[in-house]
């Protein structure tokens, strides 16, 4: 078992999970993108608008024109989303199977299948979902254009701190283990984990520029691209935990055939 396997089976896996996030993303987000974008253009001042399609002969806002965008609506719903779909799905495969290649036979006593499923959830927690908490996705309407700077740099400061302290709870659970058993370790990681996490959550900046945008239509939205994000993770992690435990029971068999083969 190499780190080239697991890699290839990484990369293979990201491509499936780009496909499976994209017919996610396009069938369940992107008509709260749409809705989105409808309310912005619909708040938009109707002197600004009258005036834009008199001087331009065009429609006033960016999003419902379509022709005279750098990349159209259409093309951004489809060969756009899908591109980027799996670009991050194989980036994000690679990564994972890289890692649990590197922690095969260090974490505790898990097998390889078992560190795999452990390092993909560990990932999704960590990366994804704890950060989605505290600085959650917001649509097209939402937000001060003056204050993207500042909302990235408080999302990006939130996941590094997260992933540090993610790694800092599994090398502590993984100490503990050897002395004090599985139930006090896994307990001890997760509890430094969600300890300092809500403090982090507590001390970093709140962002709050939701105006009157409707709250249902926010709600839909933020679910859709959690349901977005859950679908990528968990395809990999299904996925590779899958053609990991094969690869692991096929080098078992090797092996012992190599044995056995030795012994006569």
């Amino acid at each position: 078992m190499t780190a080239r396997a697991f890699l290839i089976r990484g990369l293979l896996v990201g491509l499936l999970a780009g496909f499976a996030t994209f017919l996610v993303a396009y069938q369940v987000g992107e008509p709260q993108v749409e809705r989105a974008i409808a309310l912005e253009e619909a708040a938009a001042p109707a002197e600004e608008s009258a005036a834009h399609e008199h001087e331009e002969g065009t429609a006033a806002h960016s999003h419902g024109d379509e022709e005279d965008a750098v990349v159209s609506r259409g093309t951004q719903r489809t060969w756009g989303l899908l591109t980027g779909s799996i670009a991050v799905g194989v980036a994000l495969g690679g990564i994972v199977a890289l890692i649990s290649a590197a922690l095969v036979g260090r974490l505790g006593q898990l097998r390889p299948r078992q560190t795999t499923a452990v390092v993909a959830l560990i990932g999704f927690i960590a990366y994804a979902l704890v950060p989605f908490l505290k600085y959650p996705a917001t649509p097209p309407a939402v937000g001060s254009g003056d204050t993207i700077g500042e909302r990235t740099s408080y999302y990006f400061a939130f996941v590094l701190i997260s992933v540090v302290i993610a790694v800092a709870a599994t090398v502590l659970a993984n100490r503990l283990w050897e002395r004090y058993g599985a139930y006090v370790a896994v307990v001890s990681g997760a509890a430094l984990y969600l300890v300092v996490m809500v403090i982090a959550g507590q001390v970093m900046p709140t962002v709050n520029e939701v105006g009157d945008f409707p709250a249902d239509t926010l709600w839909f939205f933020r679910l859709s691209s959690l349901l977005t994000l859950a679908t990528m993770w968990a395809v990999i992690g299904v996925a590779l935990t899958g053609l990991v435990g094969k690869l692991y029971a096929d080098s078992v068999r090797t092996q012992a055939r190599r044995e056995l083969a030795a012994s006569l």
